[in-house]
């Protein structure tokens, strides 16, 4: 049987300037740690630097409130379009999922979160959590960037 991959979508309305916001996951995606602590509990830059492919983070956070750990790579940046995917290497999300990525794609008034994943078995359920998640990154991101600059 050959393997698939299957894609989940979430898309939140973002008011600041998508340049802005685009950035920020770009070069900064490490601060959430202390604009969302509810949800991010560290993120250690183990290679590379934010804003470059290559660029590998430790992550800790909720999902729910499940403790997850994450250890991701920038796999992709297009300045272009404004898209940036990233890739886990290692982690909890990979006791479900052979292979699990985020593409965050954002334009003007619109962040969108694609998450493309590979059952690990026929029982794995799909990552439906990631698009609460997803979207409560972005309004959080979008609140901080209009208060902050």
């Amino acid at each position: 049987m050959a393997n698939l991959v299957d894609i989940l979508d979430a898309t939140a309305a973002i008011k600041c300037p998508a340049d802005k916001f685009y950035n920020f996951f770009k070069y900064n995606m490490s601060d959430l740690v202390k604009i969302f602590p509810a949800s991010f509990k560290g993120a250690q830059l183990l290679e590379g630097q934010e804003g470059t492919v290559g660029c590998v983070i430790l992550w800790n956070y909720l999902l729910g409130v499940l403790p997850m750990s994450a250890k991701v790579i920038t796999e992709a940046i297009d300045d272009a379009g404004k898209s940036i995917t990233f890739a886990v290497l290692e982690g909890d999300v990979l006791q479900l999922y052979k292979s699990f990525k985020a593409t965050l794609t954002v334009s003007d008034g619109l962040a969108k979160w694609s998450f493309a994943y590979e059952k690990a078995t026929l029982l794995s359920p799909p990552p439906e959590l990631y698009l609460p998640f997803g979207i409560a990154i972005c309004t959080m991101v979008d609140a901080y960037l209009l208060i902050n600059n």
